[in-house]
Order: structure tokens, then sequence, then C-alpha cells
């Protein structure tokens, strides 16, 4: 089953995707998502935006395959015609009958090394 992240001192990751994710669902694509933990965790301004965000992306990023939501805390992370993203518990209704629907292309969360 999906369970939320516990909270902790300093917000993790998978905390942070959690709340932007299943507050605002279908709002954000996975590149927003990632950069928005970006820029939470490096404590960046609004003003800081843009700039970060082109030299963010700059570099090769981790897609949300590797997301802590997907690989530990049982969500599975769909993606709709606009590329914007919400996650559903596995169990849940919802997560049930996207797995179901043959016409949706369904990829595994990359697993950990161990």
């Amino acid at each position: 089953m999906g369970q939320k992240p516990p909270a902790k001192e300093k917000r993790t990751i998978a905390e942070i995707q959690f709340e932007l994710v299943a507050k605002n669902p279908y709002k954000y694509t996975s590149d927003d998502i990632l950069f928005m933990v970006f820029a939470d965790r490096n404590d960046l301004t609004k003003t800081e935006y843009k700039e970060a965000r082109e030299l963010f992306f700059s570099k090769g990023q981790a897609c949300l395959r590797t997301s802590p939501l997907a690989k530990r805390y049982g969500f599975g992370i769909h993606f709709d015609g606009n590329a914007k993203i919400a996650i559903y518990g596995v169990g849940t209704l919802e997560y049930e009958k996207y797995i179901a629907d043959e016409k949706l292309k369904k990829i595994k969360a990359v697993r950990s090394k161990r």
C-alpha cells in the first residue's frame, strides 16, 4: 500500500515530492517536481528560479522512476496527456484501474542496487 513518507527535521526528497504531487494532482510535470525539490533543498528564492532551472537541466537528471515514492513508499506515478503527474497508492481503486488498462504503457520504477 502507498504510505505517506514520514516527516523528518530536514525534509526528505520523498516528503517534498509527496507534498507537491498529492496536493496538486496533474498540475506539475516531472521536470517541475524535480526542479522544485532541488530549489527547496537549496533554499532558492523565486527570483533565482529561471537561471537555476536552466543550470539544473543543463546536466542530466534522473527521472521520477528513481523517486522514493515509487521505489520505497508504494506509489504509482501517472502521467496524463499533457505530461502532468499524479500519484496513486498501490492497492487503491485508481491504481488498480490504471494497472488493468491495457492501453496504458507501464514502466517499472528503477530498482536499488542491493
